[in-house]
């Protein structure tokens, strides 16, 4: 990744000294960071949600409410790196430096070997190759923490999130009423990320983990 692209200045968006992040491009050339969740992103996570659509909303949280119950954006900002993983990413080419989406694998116990994933879009970011971008972050932070699989729950409508997962390799294992589950291979999901020119961002990505884990 180019030494030279900085994170910034706003405070809003410094991480601290534990927070990673990676600084890199969409597919129409505008530059994103894509780092850690925190608890003191609160904010930023509701002005995020609140201008998703009606209809993302509904698809991402099965509720189309201006913004979830306080107990769910408490679970979504518990963030600890080992039973609960998220990033998001923030548009630095907008001097407001919103927020643009958030992708999170949670599991109830270190040990387990499937966690949970799910990954959010601001409607105004759709179609730019943000999501692979956030799902590959996800996927190779999995590496260090022993975890082989991702479960998501999709609403049947939602033919955009399954054609997502499917194209990371993902397979449908059961249905309960209108909700779908797919089972991602990690393994496989990252072989395929890997293979792909579009988002060009993708290379900063894996060069990012890449380096981390030859260090």
């Amino acid at each position: 990744m180019d030494d030279k692209r900085t994170v910034p200045a706003d405070p809003r968006w410094q991480g601290t000294g534990d927070t990673a992040l990676i600084v890199t491009r969409l597919e129409d050339g505008r530059e994103i960071c894509i780092r850690t969740v925190s608890p003191g992103d609160e904010a930023r996570l509701r002005e995020g949600i609140a201008r998703m659509s009606p209809r993302s909303r509904y698809l991402r949280f099965f509720s189309g409410a201006t913004t979830p119950p306080d107990w769910v954006i408490e679970r979504l900002l518990d963030v600890d790196g080992v039973l609960h993983l998220a990033w998001g990413a923030i548009d630095l080419s907008d001097p407001v430096q919103p927020a643009m989406g958030v992708v999170h694998a949670m599991r109830p116990d270190a040990g387990d070997r499937v966690a949970e994933f799910s990954v959010g879009v601001v409607d105004d970011y759709h179609g730019l190759g943000l999501g692979r971008l956030l799902a590959a972050t996800l996927l190779l932070d999995t590496r260090d923490d022993a975890l082989e699989a991702l479960t998501a729950h999709v609403l049947y409508e939602n033919t955009a999130a399954m054609n997502f997962i499917r194209r990371l390799g993902g397979q449908r294992v059961a249905q309960d009423g209108p909700t779908l589950e797919y089972r991602l291979d990690i393994a496989e999901a990252l072989a395929r990320l890997r293979q792909e020119q579009d988002p060009p961002g993708l290379a900063d990505i894996f060069a990012h983990f890449d380096a981390s884990e030859a260090a």
